[in-house]
């Protein structure tokens, strides 16, 4: 997988994805996702990142480079290692928290971002967790909505800006919009397009990505997966369908949401 840093694009949309150690469900406590947010929020204030959307599961983040390399990297290894570290204190483990790498893919601002948007939202839903992504606290649905005033994450100006929706308060009427229509759809199977592809969105965004990645874009393929484009990580055929996002932490220990809230 392609590491962030790797991949630097001044003002471009990552969807970084970073999942825990052999597919584990490690942050099934709310007391690990709250603290994983609680680091997403001070790496904010440390780098200076522009964190767009995010959900604490295993984990899925939208930020926008803003103009130096070692932003984005170094906020995820923040993020992260604290995170972990915690995690493995408070229950004495040993080991890895996290898989080795996390993948970040490029997204077209528009279209594109709106879809990257919902698919984050859904996460939880395509998991069988929650009904509705307003259930799921760690996520930055409640915020886009306008329902969480206190210890903000978003850049929700920049964030309407690239969907295009005008302003916040817009924004925040067109997501619901979206999230709803998806729901409506009954939306339940991963898209890897969005997490395993090195860019996706207009051929001409798709092409311009690949020649800014030089020499690391060179042998990529460029293929269309429903409404969009891709720059392929590595050789892999992306279908309609796709192993539904709830098998890595189900059946062994679905039951622990709720024993464990």
């Amino acid at each position: 997988m392609a590491r962030a840093n790797r991949h630097f694009i001044p003002g471009c949309i990552w969807h970084i994805t970073h999942r825990c150690h052999k597919k584990e469900f490690l942050l099934k406590f709310a007391h690990d996702r709250h603290r994983f947010v609680s680091w997403l929020r001070e790496a904010r204030k440390r780098f200076g990142i522009q964190i767009l959307h995010y959900t604490a599961t295993s984990n899925h983040l939208l930020v926008k480079d803003t103009g130096d390399a070692k932003s984005n990297p170094s906020a995820v290894q923040l993020v992260a290692g604290r995170s972990g570290q915690e995690y493995n204190q408070r229950k004495r483990r040993k080991g890895a928290f996290w898989e080795d790498r996390y993948h970040a893919t490029a997204v077209e601002s528009g279209e594109h971002l709106r879809r990257c948007l919902v698919y984050i939202d859904l996460n939880m839903v395509r998991a069988g967790v929650v009904g509705h992504p307003a259930e799921w606290e760690h996520c930055g649905y409640h915020e886009t909505q306008g329902k969480r005033r206190r210890n903000t994450i978003l850049a929700l100006d920049p964030l309407a800006e690239a969907a295009e929706a005008g302003s916040p308060e817009s924004l925040a009427t067109a997501h619901r919009e979206w999230v709803e229509e998806a729901l409506a759809s009954e939306v339940r199977q991963r898209d890897e397009a969005w997490t395993k592809s090195l860019a996706v969105g207009s051929p001409a965004f798709v092409l311009k990505t690949q020649e800014m990645l030089g020499a690391r874009g060179k042998g990529r393929d460029v293929a269309r997966v429903g409404g969009s484009f891709v720059l392929r990580e590595c050789q892999e055929i992306y279908g309609a369908n796709f192993i539904p996002e709830n098998r890595p932490i189900a059946p062994d220990n679905a039951y622990l949401w709720n024993v464990f809230p």
